[in-house]
């Protein structure tokens, strides 16, 4: 009895292990544009996919920046100077893309620019703390890609949007975690709208990795910085323990990042070079065994065990 549905479930995997292994022809004539390459995962995507042949378009927020990641990559790699809150330098950057790969459009835009503070518990801050990281990690990304989506519509290209686990599971407090959920539902309905134009969108859902939104001594000195502002009163209700309490808590949690970015990177490689990418990409062990089952499970268990590993 077992024997069939074990080769049943043999078959299926061997198809998707094959159906996935499909990579498409002609890389090196495809642009691809990425957001947020000073540091991080769009640095080192810049770099993996410039040593692939590809032809890289990156966007990073400062000059120093742009220069350090020429200095690394060919002479194929541009660089341009983006802030995606601003809307004329989104504009700016479009006209600069449409420029260089007018005629065969954009194969991939990847929205991976994103901040993570101000960030403390919700009660520590303010609705500009929460807008600050929306108008980066949630309306930025929609704004570089309802900018972008005539070149990728013309390339039947791919969107790839750097979500979060934290997507899924509200880790924290603040803008974070709100800006993920919503990266979520902008890419969903967008995969559904752009189907009959040939374009695909994946979702990459990384879970703990050690980058410079995930600094340690800046998110506690931020999150310090938010204590000491709050009123007297507030200070009193929550107190002095629970404080330091909070803090020993984010700095175990922050020390548990992992340093292998290349888990995210090759997510985002695979959706960019498949012939049939993943509309989900889980990066990392604790988003595939942890967080995203945690997501799925009941609110009452999904809390207490949630508690636990806190």
């Amino acid at each position: 009895m077992w024997l069939p549905l074990l080769a049943a479930l043999g078959l299926i995997l061997l198809y998707r292990w094959y159906k996935y292994s499909l990579i498409l022809d002609n890389l090196t004539d495809k642009y691809v544009f990425i957001t947020g390459c000073d540091s991080g995962f769009g640095n080192l995507l810049a770099k993996q996919l410039d040593k692939r042949g590809m032809r890289v378009l990156a966007a990073c927020l400062t000059e120093t920046g742009a220069e350090n990641l020429k200095k690394e990559a060919s002479s194929r790699l541009q660089t341009t100077i983006l802030n995606v809150t601003n809307s004329e330098s989104v504009s700016s950057a479009v006209k600069w893309v449409n420029s260089i790969a007018s005629e065969q459009g954009l194969w991939s835009l990847v929205n991976n620019a994103g901040i993570g503070v101000p960030t403390a518990l919700n009660e520590w801050l303010t609705k500009d703390d929460f807008k600050k990281i929306l108008d980066v990690n949630l309306l930025g990304l929609i704004d570089v890609t309802l900018n972008m989506l005539p070149l990728i519509r013309r390339a039947q290209g791919r969107v790839v949007n750097v979500s979060s686990i934290a997507g899924r599971v509200a880790l924290f407090g603040g803008g974070y975690c709100p800006s993920k959920y919503g990266v979520e539902s902008f890419s969903d309905s967008l995969r559904r709208e752009m189907v009959p134009f040939g374009v695909k969108v994946s979702i990459i859902e990384p879970g703990y990795f050690r980058t410079e939104i995930s600094d340690s001594k800046r998110l506690l000195e931020n999150v310090k910085n938010k204590w000491e502002k709050l009123p007297e009163e507030i200070q009193k209700s929550y107190g002095q323990a629970f404080y330091e309490k909070y803090c020993q808590a984010m700095a175990k949690g922050l020390s548990k990042t992992s340093k292998d970015l290349h888990l995210v990177t090759e997510c985002m490689e695979h959706a960019l070079t498949a012939v049939y990418p993943k509309t989900r990409y889980s990066a990392g062990w604790d988003a595939k065994l942890l967080f995203l089952p945690l997501s799925y499970c009941p609110t009452m268990l999904g809390d207490f065990i949630f508690s636990q590993i806190q």
